[in-house]
């Protein structure tokens, strides 16, 4: 039986290198994006090394042809996509009066553009197998805002918006489109921050720890399961208590 296809974007970072492990060690055929080939190389060895045989397709993830040759290789290559990661994402932070246009465009494009051009390119594959995944890790700021980031609480919450949308269109095709809300997670982004403010962070979160990548890793696997066909629209908060909503 050949394996389901994985497609993780972002999959060569912290919470994305967790995605693709996990994924893979649930039996999928796992592809990770990537926009560095330079490290998108030497971090597909560093998998091979431990095991993991995971395959590479580099994509422009804001730009539209880019992500759909990069469908169309991973199709040729693996077969259709079933599960659809959207993990790319990027931060420009600055407050808004000094915020230039290309502060903003930058976040807006790779952090939710992309999730277009992505769903758009597997969507007919989707529909022809009438099963899908498609999971969209969005983030706490997206669901609270966050000072100084316009752009990227913006973009987040456009996804979970997205999400809700697409969810309704395919519900009955067998595809279902959820959103996942990480807190702050222990990535090498949050552990070059300077130790007292990361301290203070952690002050703020109730379990008294960051997450680690393999906690959003776990609910993607689990949104990614065939028996999970009865969750669509749905955002999971996965930030530790920091904030709790109805």
């Amino acid at each position: 039986m050949q394996k389901r296809v994985a497609w993780v974007t972002g999959g060569t970072g912290g919470i994305g290198t967790a995605i693709c492990r996990s994924l893979a060690d649930a039996g999928y055929q796992v592809v990770a994006g990537y926009s560095n080939p330079e490290k998108a190389s030497a971090w597909q060895q560093e998998q091979k090394a431990a095991g993991y045989e995971i395959g590479i397709s580099y994509a422009d993830v804001t730009d539209f042809e880019s992500v759909t040759k990069s469908y169309q290789e991973i199709q040729q290559q693996f077969g259709p996509v079933s599960v659809l990661v959207n993990n790319a994402g990027i931060t420009r932070d600055g407050m808004l009066k000094k915020m230039t246009p290309e502060q903003w465009h930058a976040v807006v494009s790779t952090n939710l553009d992309s999730v277009f051009n992505t769903s758009r390119a597997c969507l007919d594959g989707m529909l022809e197998q009438q099963y899908g995944r498609i999971v969209n890790i969005s983030s706490i700021n997206g669901e609270k805002g966050q000072m100084g980031q316009t752009n990227y609480s913006a973009a987040k919450a456009g996804m979970h918006g997205f999400t809700m949308a697409l969810a309704q269109e395919t519900a009955r095709k067998g595809i279902t489109v959820n959103t996942i809300s990480p807190g702050y997670i222990a990535t090498d982004m949050i552990m070059k921050i300077e130790e007292k403010i990361r301290d203070s962070i952690r002050a703020q979160i109730p379990v008294g720890r960051f997450g680690e990548p393999e906690d959003i890793a776990r609910i993607v696997v689990f949104l990614a399961d065939e028996a999970s066909s009865f969750i669509t629209g749905a955002n999971i908060s996965a930030n530790g208590g920091q904030f709790i909503h109805a």
